[in-house]
């Protein structure tokens, strides 16, 4: 069976791809990621705050003791007290790209422009087949309009396009008024893949501490739908690549995201609550469905149920809501009423 795929201009031998997470911080993980079948791994990402705070220590670093005197040699540390952040990120891509062979794919996180956007280059210099930007901001100021984001993130694409020749990737959240207008937009910028959706953690509330509480909750196949909607809507509508990330725990996970466009399907959860191995159970159970199917290959799966091939444009816009609600009668009585409307 032809499982082979094409992202960000790379031949994948299919489409199941391990998203950046903890996971990928341990060499000896990404290698039996690699012998489980991973086509491609996304590195758990470099944030711009750690390449800043990194700078800054170097900064405080060199110039500790210059008031001082001159015999206070003692004053100057020893090498390993600077490692920043940002060159343990670039050793550990040295690493991984040495004893891996399939497509490594570097992560940056961040929201603004400026100088922490060079370390894109020194990625590229190591040996980086692409880059995922990951663009995760949160916008709290009431006076700071949508139009006004919207253009910081399509300048710090362009600062990263200007800056690197590698594909690269925008990682996106949902949050946007006009989703299919800024993907455009991005795509018009210079991304050649759009990977739906980031998840945003969200603190909870500690009533009896009076504080914030960080939360972490692994995502369930429930969380397939957003992405799979908009990847549906977007599939032939932009120039991009489409990737689905959040939600993909099942072979029938990564058969809707194909379906519904995405050219891979991004898991991270699934792996961490269940193990690496789950990688290659599901490519064998992805087979033994294309066969039943006779399908000979993945190609003619892509896309095959978006709104381009499929035409069903209604039911991933207002027809879809309002037939979830009509449908939802919890009794007998609503029911009769239902009909009688």
């Amino acid at each position: 069976m032809d499982l082979t795929t094409r992202y960000l201009g790379m031949r994948l031998k299919n489409p199941l791809v391990p998203s950046a997470s903890p996971l990928s911080r341990d060499l000896g993980t990404l290698q039996r990621m690699e012998e489980a079948g991973a086509s491609a791994i996304v590195l758990y990402s470099l944030f711009e705050e750690e390449i800043l705070i990194g700078d800054l220590a170097l900064h405080e670093t060199l110039n500790l003791g210059t008031e001082s005197y001159s015999e206070a040699l003692s004053y100057l540390p020893e090498a390993l007290y600077y490692q920043t952040g940002p060159e343990a990120y670039l050793e550990h891509l040295r690493r991984v790209k040495d004893k891996l062979s399939i497509p490594v794919i570097a992560s940056l996180n961040g929201i603004s422009t400026g100088g922490w956007i060079r370390y894109a280059r020194e990625l590229e210099a190591i040996g980086a087949d692409a880059l995922e930007l990951n663009m995760y901001y949160l916008p709290t100021d009431p006076h700071l309009s949508g139009s006004v984001v919207e253009e910081m993130y399509a300048q710090l694409l362009g600062e990263l396009r200007r800056t690197v020749t590698l594909p690269i990737a925008v990682k996106l959240s949902p949050f946007f008024s006009a989703l299919p207008h800024m993907a455009r937009r991005l795509a018009g910028v210079g991304a050649q893949g759009l990977v739906l959706f980031n998840r945003f953690y969200q603190p909870d509330l500690d009533i009896e501490s009076l504080r914030t509480e960080p939360t972490l909750e692994l995502s369930s196949s429930s969380e397939l739908r957003l992405p799979l909607r908009w990847i549906a809507l977007l599939f032939g509508n932009v120039a991009a690549d489409f990737a689905l990330t959040t939600g993909v725990h099942t072979v029938e996970d990564a058969i809707k995201g194909l379906m519904a466009g995405a050219s891979v399907t991004m898991m991270a959860s699934e792996l961490l609550l269940n193990g690496i191995q789950r990688i290659g159970e599901i490519l064998s159970e992805l087979e033994v469905w294309l066969e039943v199917h006779e399908y000979e290959s993945l190609a003619p799966l892509i896309g095959s149920m978006s709104v381009l091939r499929s035409g069903q444009s209604a039911a991933f816009e207002r027809a879809n809501y309002i037939s979830v609600l009509r449908s939802y009668l919890p009794d007998a009585g609503l029911s009769t009423l239902a009909e009688a409307s």
